[in-house]
């Protein structure tokens, strides 16, 4: 991924780990709401919904529940698919790539900065190398980003995602 999008480390949050699942795992339960919602958060947080168009234009959207009871939904669109390989995803566009509203980004329900997120998977001896990478528009949104607990929330969802696979 690094090869074809130079990391700007004032613009850009990533990390990269080497997990002892098939990419296939890992690739079905980013890409299955049925399979995404029991691992996509740190907890003590809760994906209740998620709505997924697994194609270019098509819809990325989750609800996360708070541990006061607070949902929090997210809605995004999906840039680049490329089966077991790859998967890109932007909260600054909605389905069908049309650009967010004023409107809504102006409300609570849903983040105040726009990212575009990265999700590549690659063989790696009988697991898979897992890179994550999110970009920012600015440096506000990407230290706002990285304040919130990008590497740990990221890094815990992550875990997750895999002791999960394991019992798939």
């Amino acid at each position: 991924m690094n090869s074809t999008y130079p990391l700007d480390p004032k613009l850009d949050l990533s990390f990269e780990r080497i997990v002892d699942v098939p990419k296939e795992l890992i690739w079905r339960a980013w890409t299955t709401p049925e399979h995404l919602k029991p691992w996509f958060y740190p907890l003590p947080w809760k994906t209740i919904d998620c709505e997924i168009d697994l194609r270019p234009g098509g819809i990325f959207r989750t609800v996360m529940l708070s541990p006061e009871g607070q949902e929090f939904p997210n809605i995004g669109c999906y840039l680049e698919v490329v089966e077991n390989e790859k998967l890109v995803w932007t909260n600054a566009l909605a389905p069908g790539f049309r650009p967010m509203s004023s409107s809504a980004a102006n409300t609570e329900e849903i983040l105040d900065f726009c990212f575009t997120a990265m999700i590549a998977l690659s063989t790696h001896g009988s697991g898979t190398k897992y890179t994550a990478t999110v970009i920012h528009g600015d440096e506000a949104s990407c230290r706002k980003h990285a304040a919130m607990g990008f590497r740990e929330g990221w890094g815990k969802a992550l875990e997750q995602l895999v002791a999960y696979s394991k019992s798939m």
